[in-house]
């Protein structure tokens, strides 16, 4: 279709694959996996829909300009040169970010700067007019990305990381990222076919998620804005129209979603943020101790959890990880089990042979994503991949 124009979806790390399939199912062409994003083409209201409807993307950005970089003085002449009034009024407001993997440019910042330069100069030169810096809420938030000697620049229309989803208000100690909550639910194959569990829930972001994936909602409905609401053809009538087909596409949910955790104040969080995500209905969440606790029940249970790591908080981690180990073998029959941790050291306590183990990267940390599975019955090397 000649109106289809190419965006980058970028991701975490390990996520690509469920991020190109989400697209896919989406209705995207040309999906093409890259590291750490996955690129596609789409019209204007498929990138409304990927904006509204991905779990697992961070940004959608809109390529605009690809060309070689050899100095600072050939980025600006280039940013210069570029056309922008398509773009932004000269009494408009930018922001700009940048990512950089050069050996001639090593400082971001220094980038955005250079490249704000460059298109404020050219407005100022050809209308006597310049756009103002906005850093919160600009009318066009510009992406540079440096790859060695080669310069992309591009649109954001999403603002803000889409994992900023605008449910949560209330969070405790080292909460855990909406996309990357998102994507451990998709990586460990939940999608709401039996009873979930998260018990050591915090402030409630992978239980969420969790009800989300379950009953196909999309998860950036509750955003207060996109950056593309402010972009020159910001189209109202389209984007309401893509969040109704979405909507008319949820589906019920038979089983439970639970969550526990052993502080209060966690709790409390978690309740807010499951109610201001008017998810209530399929969430419970309790003041539990997992270590104390035992599977209620004979029905299978799915567990996906994010244990301290000991990054923030001060506990024996070889010890409390051995407790996980114990309280699965003893109280959870079966279940299967997925937790992430940057802990490796202490992964080795947990007395379990995991049937998976995926590596992934949480907030620059090297983690792992891990499956135990819990049998009912004798649980003699009965392993399963």
């Amino acid at each position: 279709m000649e109106n289809n124009f190419k965006m980058v979806a970028k991701t975490l790390f390990g996520f690509e694959e469920l991020l190109a399939k989400e697209l896919t199912q989406l209705g995207a062409q040309d999906v093409k996996i890259g590291v750490r994003n996955v690129s596609f083409t789409g019209d204007k209201g498929f990138m409304y829909k990927a904006n509204l409807g991905l779990r697992t993307a961070i940004k959608i950005l809109k390529p605009i300009e690809t060309f070689k970089v050899f100095n600072e003085k050939d980025l600006y002449d280039k940013i210069y040169n570029m056309s922008w009034e398509p773009y932004l009024k000269p009494t408009g407001t930018l922001a700009v970010d940048a990512t950089i993997n050069s050996n001639v440019f090593t400082h971001s910042l220094y980038v955005a700067q250079k490249t704000k330069d460059a298109v404020v100069d050219k407005f100022r030169d050809t209308t006597g007019q310049r756009p103002n810096v906005d850093l919160k809420f600009p009318d066009l938030k510009i992406n540079v990305h440096i790859d060695r000697e080669i310069c992309h620049i591009s649109l954001d229309s999403s603002g803000d990381s889409l994992h900023k989803r605008g449910y949560k208000t209330a969070t405790n100690i080292a909460p855990i990222n909406e996309v990357l909550a998102a994507g451990l639910v998709m990586l460990s194959g939940w999608g709401g076919q039996c009873d979930f569990m998260d018990p050591m829930c915090g402030s409630g972001t992978i239980l969420a998620e969790a009800a989300m994936i379950a009953c196909n909602i999309p998860p950036n409905l509750m955003r207060k804005e996109f950056a593309f609401e402010r972009w020159a053809d910001w189209d109202v009538d389209l984007f309401e129209k893509i969040e109704e087909s979405l909507l008319s596409k949820t589906r019920d949910f038979h089983y439970k979603i639970m969550g526990y955790d052993k502080s209060p104040s966690a709790v409390a969080k978690a309740k807010d943020n499951i109610k201001n995500a008017h998810l209530e209905e399929f969430i419970s969440i309790k003041h539990e101790d997992f270590f104390k606790t035992q599977k209620a029940g004979e029905d299978k249970l799915h567990m996906v959890f994010n244990p301290p790591y000991g990054e923030r908080l001060d506990i024996e981690m070889e010890e409390f990880y051995k407790n996980i180990g114990d309280t699965l073998k003893q109280g959870y029959p079966g279940t299967d089990a997925w937790f992430i941790t940057s802990n490796l050291d202490a992964l080795k306590h947990v007395g379990l042979r995991p049937s998976r183990k995926i590596h992934l990267v949480n907030a620059k940390l090297e983690a792992r994503f891990v499956k135990y599975v819990m049998y009912e019955g004798s649980k003699k090397a009965k392993y399963n991949n």
